[in-house]
């Protein structure tokens, strides 16, 4: 039989097996092409297939991952598969190191749609609300789904709110799950990274992955099936902190250590030490246990010596030791460094796809799974010579911890069939997120002489049930005629749960939860006067005011055509009209259509409306976090919409993000030269953008009882927060973007074969119009803080704007090797990298000459991926590979220093000016940027796997 290859409309560079659907028979691979499978998502027509539909779909074949990726979750296996998905780890950025946000297109991780088997995908209860990508969006947890579980993807690259409903702006990801039978199949893989930058740079092996997934299937009755599949991995942390620069240890720290080696604890004494009633006996002990320090001069020790008061002494040991007293203690800087890099995590995922006849003209299905993932990612280090650090507990600091644990449920159930010409699918689809914290290795510092260092935070949770009754019919009169209706009802729950009363709790010096009139006097403060704040330090937890329980449901009827005007034309249009219990109804279309203009060369274009219902998250979550701004911590509270705060501000009730869509591409190929070409442009505009505002500062100073400085200040004490955040529909946006695939396919005999594939996308997003602000905030001079330069890069440029794959993979009897190239462009950084503000940091090129930006841009890089593979039987393959072979990483972030700074002057000469250039490395511990990476920064992964079919 002569065989089809797909023409592929990738949103980005497929796999060498992905343009072929594989079914394992004996000793041979029977190859189905991708021509041949029938879509279900795109196109409501069930007998269309990928390659003539009026929008770009693409089939990405999952189950052939299993063999020769290094890649061993769905995200990271798309990241590397489709240049227009974007998905990596962050590190230090909270909840946010567990779950990773994916990205389509270079929109937001909440615009498109995720679908499994058809059937809509509940999002995670997790905000991004630390600097990430995608910062202020709520996405789907890809990585919730075990990727041994799925059969293929297909990725409908186009607006389609107006088929599916909410989120579908970017598109929709169709996850299919695996229907074999009479099959168990077991993919053993162990790897770690094997790179320069491992162990803190120090080298050797870290980070590595132990995972093992098994597959098998049954048949149920005649014609049905029911398939299981169990993942179980075990990822270790990897570190890629630089060594820990600046003050660690003043001659405070050196006193109070060695008073507790002679068993005194100087702390115990004050609970503020600008009232207490132990100050002479605090004066004595500094005095008795100063000449123990053996490395203070003999000036040193007389100023301690005729200190006689607490002022007079914070003067004289706030000097920094550092050095000796690592010495002293036996420590190194590297014990201060913090864990950058991957997290820890430990999951198990059992997951369930079945069909089964009811009658003989109904048949039933069933489809879920769980995932529970377990957690522990850290945060930034507390040092001995910081208030946040109690050193009676931790004399050395401490590094605190967030564990997590995440539990994703899902199951759908329906029956389908026809009545007459009309076929029916009647559905129910359940899903839950729930993401608990428990912070480790802590301490709330106001808690005065307390052990306690293990804290439960509470957690998030969010509920989806989604009812489905859809159908369809085909006429056959004009070249058939095919006709899809139905409606959707949806039930959404969200909630937040407080932690216990010392997660969150700030208390003072008796022992009382503090209140907004608490004296200054009764608030514990450490050595040198600096108020302890209170909470589990890392992770204050929710409070009782945050914890909450809400809800909406929505209502939607649809309405899906398709014609074959002729043999060459083909039109498709859908209407969709929903409405929300929380902001009211949206009405919105899509037309389509493809023209064949030869037997080779096809053009399509399309062109749709679209919305995003604002998440209940975004709309109601709340709560006050530590976040390290430029170094430097804040107490940052996120507020919502309904608040007093908001309403003090002026901040308006979230709305429905509206979208217009426009695409326009084609296809063709070469059959003489097995060639293949596929180019889509497409523009999206969206309306009322959720974002997530910068910080608003605490008003400071004393104001009258009753006015609005005064209630704000009420509301930031209430919630132990002095900055603010918010969620708003602050801007509209702009999208343009285009992409392109050339593949080849070379066969030279049945066991020699060679396939390649090149992709390219390009895409830019920038806001248009005015920032859709409070007018009191704007009218204030804070329209910056609404929408501000950091908030534009992290949606404009902090994601590769052009992005491209080379794929090249060679079947030589039993070897299979696979080598691919992926180039990542350039990311701007949305830290600010100079002192003064006037723009001038080292490190960019205009026309040949160095100058500087803002903001550091950080250079595009290529990463390649080698995997060899070697069947031995037909039940055992292996396979050796490795990712990122040439151990490339990131530019290196800026560190603090004083540099001479190339400028350009007025005239164009090439000049420098000094500049003490920020440091964005936060004491050389992140040596590459943790806010944006075009593909992390943890090197070479190397891997070996074992492929076993019975």
């Amino acid at each position: 039989m002569k065989k089809k290859y797909q023409k592929i409309t990738s949103l980005g560079v497929l796999f060498f097996v992905s343009a072929h659907v594989y079914a394992q028979t004996g000793d041979t691979i029977k190859v189905k092409t991708v021509d041949e499978v029938k879509i279900t998502v795109g196109s409501r027509n069930k007998n269309r297939v990928a390659t003539d539909t009026p929008v770009p779909v693409d089939v990405i074949n999952i189950g052939s991952q299993s063999v020769l990726s290094p890649q061993m979750d769905l995200n990271q296996i798309l990241n590397y598969a489709a240049p227009s998905f974007t998905s990596n780890s962050t590190t230090v950025a909270d909840g946010t190191d567990h779950v990773d946000p994916a990205q389509l297109r270079g929109l937001g991780p909440d615009q498109v749609l995720v679908l499994l088997n058809g059937k809509r995908r509940h999002t995670s209860s997790l905000v991004n609300i630390n600097g990430s990508p995608g910062r202020g969006s709520v996405g789907t947890d890809l990585n919730a789904i075990p990727a041994f579980a799925i059969e293929r993807l297909e990725v409908l690259r186009d607006g389609a709110s107006a088929q599916y409903g909410s989120d579908a702006i970017a598109g929709v990801i169709n996850v299919i799950m695996k229907k074999n039978t009479n099959n168990l199949t077991a993919a053993i893989t162990a790897g770690g990274f094997n790179s320069k930058g491992a162990n803190d740079h120090r080298g050797g092996w870290d980070g590595g992955k132990y995972q093992v997934d098994l597959n098998y299937g049954a048949k149920l009755g005649a014609t049905g099936f029911l398939n299981f599949t169990a993942s179980f991995l075990n990822r270790g942390a990897t570190g890629r902190a630089g060594t820990a620069s600046g003050d660690i240890f003043n001659a405070y720290n050196a006193i109070e250590q060695r008073a507790l080696e002679n068993g005194v604890d100087i702390n115990s004494l004050f609970g503020n030490i600008n009232n207490t009633s132990n100050t002479q006996q605090i004066i004595n002990y500094i005095h008795q246990y100063a000449p123990y320090v053996n490395y203070f001069s003999p000036a040193m020790l007389a100023s301690i010596q005729n200190a006689g008061t607490i002022s007079q002494l914070q003067s004289i040991l706030k000097a920094d030791v550092t050095g000796n007293e690592l010495a002293y203690r036996g420590l190194e800087r590297n014990d201060f460094n913090m864990r950058v890099g991957q997290s820890k995590l430990g999951s198990g995922q059992f997951f369930m796809n079945s069909e089964f006849d009811i009658s003989p003209s109904v048949r039933g299905y069933a489809f879920g799974g769980i995932s529970y993932r377990q957690g522990n990612a850290a945060g930034f280090y507390r040092r001995p010579n910081q208030s946040r650090t109690p050193t009676s507990l931790y004399p050395s600091g401490f590094l605190p911890e967030i564990a997590s644990d995440v539990i994703d449920l899902s199951l759908a159930a329906g029956f389908k069939g026809k009545i007459g010409r009309i076929g029916y699918d009647i559905s129910n689809t359940f899903g839950q997120n729930t993401f608990d914290y428990t912070i480790k290795n802590t301490a709330n510092t106001s808690m005065l002489g307390s052990k306690k260092s293990e804290f439960r935070a509470g957690g998030l949770g969010f509920l989806q049930n989604t009812i489905n009754a859809d159908f369809d019919t085909r006429f056959d009169w004009l070249k058939g005629f095919n006709l899809a209706f139905g409606g959707e009802v949806r039930i959404e729950r969200y909630k937040i749960e407080n932690g216990e009363e010392a997660s969150w709790a700030t208390y003072d010096v008796n022992g009382n939860i503090q209140a907004l009139d608490t004296p200054a006097s009764l608030k514990p403060t450490d050595f040198m006067g600096a108020t302890r704040p209170g909470g589990a330090q890392v992770f204050p937890g929710f409070r009782p005011e945050n914890a909450l329980k809400k809800g909406r449901s929505s209502v939607a009827a649809y309405l899906d055509t398709e014609l074959d005007v002729t043999d060459q034309w083909l039109v498709s249009a859908a209407l969709r009209y929903e409405n929300y219990s929380d902001f009211g109804s949206t009405f919105n279309y899509k037309v389509a259509t493809r023209y064949k203009l030869t037997n080779n060369i096809n053009i399509r274009a399309a062109h749709s409306t679209g919305f995003r219902a604002p998440s209940l998250q975004q709309i109601y979550f709340n709560a006050t976090a530590t976040q390290f701004v430029g170094g430097t911590a804040y107490e940052v509270g996120t507020f919502s919409n309904d608040s007093n705060v908001a309403q003090i501000l002026g901040i308006p009730q979230l709305k429905q993000e509206e979208s217009k869509s426009f695409s326009v591409g084609f296809t063709a190929k070469i059959p003489q030269a097995n060639l293949t070409f596929t180019v889509d442009g497409y523009y999206i505009k969206i309306k009322n953008r959720v974002v997530l505002t910068d910080q608003f500062s605490r008003p400071v100073g004393a104001f009258p009882a009753g006015s609005p400085e005064y209630n704000l200040q009420q509301g930031f004490d209430r919630a132990n927060a002095n900055a603010a955040t918010f969620f708003a529909n602050a801007i509209d946006t702009q999208t343009k973007g285009i992409e392109g695939v050339v593949s080849h396919r070379f066969k030279a005999s049945e066991k020699v074969s060679l396939n390649s594939d090149l992709a390219v996308t390009v895409s830019k997003t920038n806001r248009v119009g005015d920032i859709h602000g409070s007018d009191i905030l704007i009218n204030a001079g804070q329209v910056n803080r609404y929408y501000s330069e950091t908030s534009r890069v992290y949606l404009e440029e902090a994601v590769p704007r052009f992005k491209a794959s080379l794929n090249n993979s060679l079947e030589f009897n039993n070897f299979s090797i696979l080598l691919r190239n992926v180039y990542f462009g350039k990311v701007t950084d949305p830290n600010t990298a100079d002192v003064n503000g006037d723009g001038i940091v080292s490190g960019n090129i205009i026309n040949g000459q160095a100058v500087a930006t803002e903001h550091p841009v950080w250079g595009a890089k290529v990463i390649t991926d080698l995997s060899v593979g070697y069947k031995f039987t037909k039940e055992l393959r292996v396979t050796i590979g490795a990712n990122n072979l040439f151990d490339i990483y990131p530019d290196k972030n800026f560190g603090a220093q004083n540099v001479k700074t190339p400028s350009l002057d007025t005239s164009g000469n090439l000049v420098y000016v000094n500049s003490s250039q920020v440091d964005l490395s936060y004491q050389d511990q992140f040596i590459y940027s943790r806010n944006v990476s075009q593909f992390g920064m943890n090197g070479r992964f190397l891997f070996v796997r074992l492929n076993l079919s019975f």
